[in-house]
C-alpha cells in the first residue's frame, strides 16, 4: 500500500517504446503513428508532466538514424515506402535502428500477389528482413498477419500481434445521416436549386467516391467500370491526390473515364476538415481496392459516418465482423449492381443509429500498451 493507504501505482511509461513518426504527415502510416503516439502519452501519463512524449519526429528515412540516437526503445509503423527508396533499403533502415535499440514494429501494407511477382518478390524479402529485426511483429489485421506467413515470413519463429486500426480519436459515435434538408447534406438543394450551385449535395450532384491517394489497383479504374456498366448518372470522385510517382496513372484513368463517358474529377490534397466535408456530401461511398487490407480509408468512411461499399474478400469480413454494419460487402464481379441499389436507397450508405465502430484510438493505445508490458 501506498503512504496514504491507497494502492500502489504503476508507471506505465516504462511499457512505452518511443514511437518513430517517420515521412509526411500527409502519408496515413505517418498520421497514425503521430495520434497513436499522442493517445499513448495521455494513457501513460506523459501528458500530464509525468515523462517526455512518445513521439521522435523524423522528416524523411534519411533523418532516422540521427533523430533516434541514444534512445533504447522504438516502435515502428512500417511500410517500404516510408523507409526506403527501394524496399531493401527499407530494410536495411530497419536492421540499423535495431541494431542501436530495442525494435518493435507494426507492419502495413503486407506484400501479396497483387503487387505483381516482381515486385512481390522485393517487397516480401524486405519484410521478412523487418521482421526478424524486430523483437516483436505486430499487424493491424488477422488478414494481414496470414499474408505476413503466406508470403514474406513463413518461418518466422514468434506469435504476431493483431492490434486492429482505431476508428475516430475518441468514445463519441461516429455520425449518422443527417436530417433531410439540412444544409450541405442529402435532401437539401443550394441557392439556385441547380445540379451545380453552391451548398449543393453531392447527393444531388450524384457522386461515387473513393479517398486516399491516387495508385494503380485502388479501385478507380474499377469504379469507373462500374459506374459505366450501371447505366446510372453517377460522376466518380478521387477524394485525395495521386501518391508520388503516380501522377501518369491518375492522367490515363481519368482520360479512359472520358472514354466511357464518365464524369471524373480529382480532388487534390485535402485537409481533414474539407475531407470530412466532402466524405459526408458524395452519394455512394466506396473502397474498391483490388488488394484490400487493413484500411486507413475505410476507417475514414466509418468515422465520417459513412457505409461504404466493400469488396468481397478475408479482410472485408473480417472488418463485418470486427464492426458489425459498418460496411456493405459486394461481389467484385458485380460493383454495377452494388452502386445501383446504394443509389436507390441511400440510407444504407450511412451507418445506422448506435452502430459501434470501436475500437477507437484510445482503445487501440491500450492494446499496444498491453502488448508492451506482455513482452517485459
Amino acid at each position: 500500500m501506498s503512504p496514504d493507504g491507497s494502492a500502489p501505482t504503476h508507471d506505465r511509461r516504462v511499457a512505452v517504446p518511443r514511437q518513430l513518426v517517420l515521412g509526411s504527415m500527409r502519408h496515413a502510416v505517418t498520421s497514425y503513428a503521430s495520434e497513436l503516439a499522442g493517445a499513448l502519452d495521455e494513457l501513460a501519463g506523459a501528458s500530464d508532466g509525468g515523462g517526455g512524449t512518445a513521439a521522435v519526429r523524423a522528416e524523411s528515412f534519411d533523418g532516422a538514424i540521427e533523430a533516434v540516437a541514444g534512445i533504447q526503445s522504438l516502435h515502428l509503423q512500417f511500410t517500404d515506402r516510408l523507409f526506403g527508396t527501394t524496399p531493401a533499403r527499407a530494410a536495411d533502415l530497419v536492421e540499423a535502428l535495431a541494431r542501436h535499440a530495442r525494435v518493435t514494429v507494426t507492419l502495413h501494407d503486407l506484400p501479396q500477389p497483387s503487387d505483381g511477382a516482381e515486385s512481390l518478390a522485393r517487397r516480401a524479402a524486405a519484410y521478412a528482413r523487418v521482421a526478424e529485426a524486430a523483437d516483436a511483429v505486430a499487424c493491424n489485421s488477422r488478414h494481414e498477419a496470414l499474408l505476413l506467413a503466406e508470403y514474406s515470413a513463413p518461418r518466422l519463429r514468434r506469435d504476431v500481434a493483431v492490434i486492429p486500426l482505431p476508428v475516430g480519436r475518441g468514445a463519441a459515435a461516429a455520425p449518422t445521416a443527417p436530417a433531410p434538408g439540412t444544409p450541405g447534406e442529402p435532401g437539401a438543394t443550394g441557392a439556385s436549386g441547380g445540379p451545380n450551385a453552391p451548398g449543393t449535395p453531392a447527393a444531388a450532384r450524384r457522386e461515387a467516391a473513393i479517398l486516399g491517394y491516387f495508385y494503380p489497383g485502388k479501385g478507380h479504374a474499377e469504379l469507373i467500370a462500374g459506374v459505366a456498366e450501371s447505366g446510372l448518372d453517377l460522376a466518380v470522385l478521387a477524394l485525395g491526390t495521386a501518391a508520388p510517382g503516380h501522377e501518369a496513372e491518375l492522367a490515363a484513368v481519368s482520360a479512359s473515364a472520358l472514354r466511357r463517358g464518365v464524369r471524373f474529377e480529382s480532388t487534390g490534397y485535402l485537409d481533414d476538415h474539407e475531407l470530412l466535408e466532402h466524405c459526408r456530401r458524395v452519394a455512394v461511398p466506396v473502397a474498391a481496392h483490388q488488394h484490400l487490407s487493413a484500411s486507413a480509408s475505410i476507417n475514414t468512411w466509418i468515422a465520417a459516418g459513412r457505409r461504404p461499399l466493400v469488396p468481397d474478400g478475408r479482410y472485408s469480413r473480417e472488418l463485418h465482423q470486427l464492426r458489425p454494419g459498418t460496411v456493405t460487402v459486394y461481389d467484385p464481379d458485380h460493383l454495377h449492381a452494388a452502386l445501383a441499389t446504394a443509389a436507390a436507397a441511400p440510407e444504407s450508405t450511412w451507418l445506422a443509429p448506435g452502430t459501434s465502430i470501436r475500437p477507437h484510438l484510445p482503445d487501440t493505445a491500450e492494446r499496444y500498451l498491453a502488448w508492451w508490458e506482455s513482452l517485459g
